[in-house]
């Protein structure tokens, strides 16, 4: 149903413009990093910050310097835990490896947080930032097994579980499987599956381009970023769903927007928002990209790029497999003159 949204044409923005501020020493909102964009979203729906009073603003910084003060504790206490812990997954001829389940939660109508127990009490899963785990199952009428990605939502540091976020297709084997499983049953996982090595700083600004579930390596770049107090990369996130309920870990989302108020950023759209809803209306455009992201012509930039086939094919092209991430093809990121290097699909 997705792949035939992201397709449809939403109403264009009046204005095309976009200004980015940089960062101030003293602190500020959001609207110290996106500058002149208020204007132009309100035009289109988008809710943003107003500019606030320098009461506002003291406010905003106090919030982020307490913000980094309590990732400095975690980052440390993780570093002593990780020193000693021992990785689940390692890789290279490593096979499967059967994980037992602990828990479900539900999330919405069609979606499920899965924890699964690691192996040994005192285990990492022993993934790093960016990369997913493989997924196998066969049931008893299928000639081949299902085997499906999937990138955990729980941090790469937390001993003894992992945490799998599925949403449910209709015909889909694996995500049909997982949601009939009950705690104390078991699933093969593989990995770490590589996919973009991140380390601190790596960009200056990163921009997060996701559909539906398209969301979770997202999430995982993002949590990387803002759990690491020495990284200063900022973050803009543009996350396209059908309604409110379909956006996945909005509350880890909006955490993140009141901790970082100057340094992350993300804008919804809905394709069937409420009445009230103060984000976006449609589907992701190119005047709605041209407007929220980093110029291509700003130094040392990433575009990320995650959803269903139909999403990567009017963004940023299709990746033609895992080793080749394929040309921009004339899609929305290679017309606002982004190069194929700044742009990375999952």
């Amino acid at each position: 149903m997705f792949a035939r949204q992201v397709l449809k044409a939403a109403q264009p923005l009046k204005t095309q413009t976009r200004r980015y501020a940089t960062e101030p020493a003293s602190g500020g909102s959001n609207t110290a990093i996106y500058g002149g964009v208020a204007a132009v979203l309100a035009g289109a729906g988008y809710y943003f910050y107003n500019q606030g009073d320098n009461a506002a603003k003291v406010k905003g910084a106090a919030k982020d310097a307490e913000a980094k003060a309590k990732d400095a504790v975690g980052a440390a206490k993780s570093k002593v835990e990780g020193a000693t812990a021992k990785s689940a997954f390692t890789g290279g001829d490593q096979g499967f490896i059967s994980l037992k389940l602990d828990s479900v939660e539900n999330i919405n109508h069609n979606t499920k947080k899965f924890r699964f127990e690691l192996p040994e009490a005192d285990q990492v899963s022993g993934l790093h930032v960016a990369s997913a785990l493989l997924t196998k199952y066969k049931g008893p009428e299928m000639e081949k097994p299902a085997i499906r990605p999937y990138t955990p939502v729980n941090d790469e540091g937390d001993v003894g579980y992992l945490d799998l976020l599925v949403k449910k297709y209709p015909k889909g084997v694996m995500s049909t499987h997982m949601h009939d499983m009950v705690p104390g049953q078991r699933l093969d996982f593989k990995g770490p599956i590589p996919k973009y090595p991140w380390t601190a700083n790596k960009h200056t600004h990163v921009a997060l381009i996701a559909g539906g579930t398209g969301i979770t390596p997202m999430y995982q770049v993002a949590r990387a970023i803002f759990n690491n107090p020495e990284d200063k990369t900022k973050v803009t996130m543009v996350f396209a769903n059908i309604t409110e309920e379909d956006i996945l870990l909005k509350k880890e989302l909006n955490e993140l927007e009141n901790k970082y108020p100057q340094r992350f950023r993300a804008f919804y759209v809905l394709d069937k928002p409420p009445a009230k809803w103060s984000g976006g209306s449609g589907y992701i455009t190119k005047e709605l990209l041209k407007t929220v992201l980093p110029e291509p012509k700003e130094e040392n930039i990433k575009i990320f790029v995650c959803g269903p086939p139909p999403f990567y094919k009017a963004i940023s092209g299709v990746k033609k497999s895992p080793s080749d991430q394929g040309e921009l093809d004339g899609a929305y990121l290679e017309q606002l003159g982004y190069k194929k290097d700044q742009v990375y699909k999952f």
